[in-house]
């Protein structure tokens, strides 16, 4: 896969980018997430050199997040490169190699970046939440937010148990969120709380 040659800022504080990975027929949606004192990279995907650099400048990246067991994407090349290690939830490393470190529902991984677990969304499933700025939700396979589908729920053929998964979506609306973040899609950069809750309300 070829590395993206720039970023988009999001907020002061949240940075993504994209490509296209041929072998899953899909745009990948990276984020970069920076906080007061570091920042963690959410399943990179390749960015070129000078974007990368420019990106994380001096910087402390303090790690590598996954959201799920399809998404370790370009994790084993990113942490060693920044000496971080790769969060993710337990079922994503069955085999918890040295540098990866298991996350649960409601860990806070550092100040304002908490992790929300979504159960029967794909294996090892999570959303996180950032506090600032009106608050951002990114979440990995739950929802998905590109045509022809546009925002909605991950379709049924892909979950373990799509009832149990809109079910789980639930805690989402627990947090305050001005934007949506996907792994796969456009991002959502205004009025998402309200638009999820009329999804999420319509989808039970």
């Amino acid at each position: 896969m070829r590395g993206a040659s720039d970023f988009d800022r999001i907020t002061s504080n949240i940075v993504v980018w994209h490509g296209y990975d041929s072998a899953v027929k899909a745009e990948l949606y990276p984020t970069y997430v920076i906080t007061p004192s570091v920042s963690y990279f959410i399943e990179p995907i390749p960015l070129r050199s000078e974007a990368l650099n420019k990106l994380v400048g001096s910087g402390c990246v303090a790690g590598i997040i996954v959201t799920n067991c399809n998404h370790y994407r370009e994790s084993a090349s990113f942490a060693p490169e920044f000496s971080a290690p790769v969060f993710g939830h337990g079922e994503v490393f069955p085999h918890k190699p040295p540098r990866e470190s298991s996350i649960i529902n409601g860990d806070k991984i550092c100040g304002g970046l908490t992790v929300i677990g979504i159960e029967a969304a794909a294996e090892g499933e999570i959303a996180l939440h950032y506090a600032p700025d009106g608050g951002t939700l990114m979440v990995g396979d739950a929802l998905i937010n590109f045509g022809p589908y546009g925002f909605t729920f991950l379709p049924r053929k892909y979950c373990a148990n799509e009832k149990q998964m809109r079910r789980s979506l639930q805690k989402l609306l627990d947090y305050k969120a001005e934007r949506i973040l996907f792994a796969h899609g456009i991002p959502i950069l205004g009025d998402a709380g309200e638009r999820l809750q009329v999804l999420l309300n319509n989808g039970l």
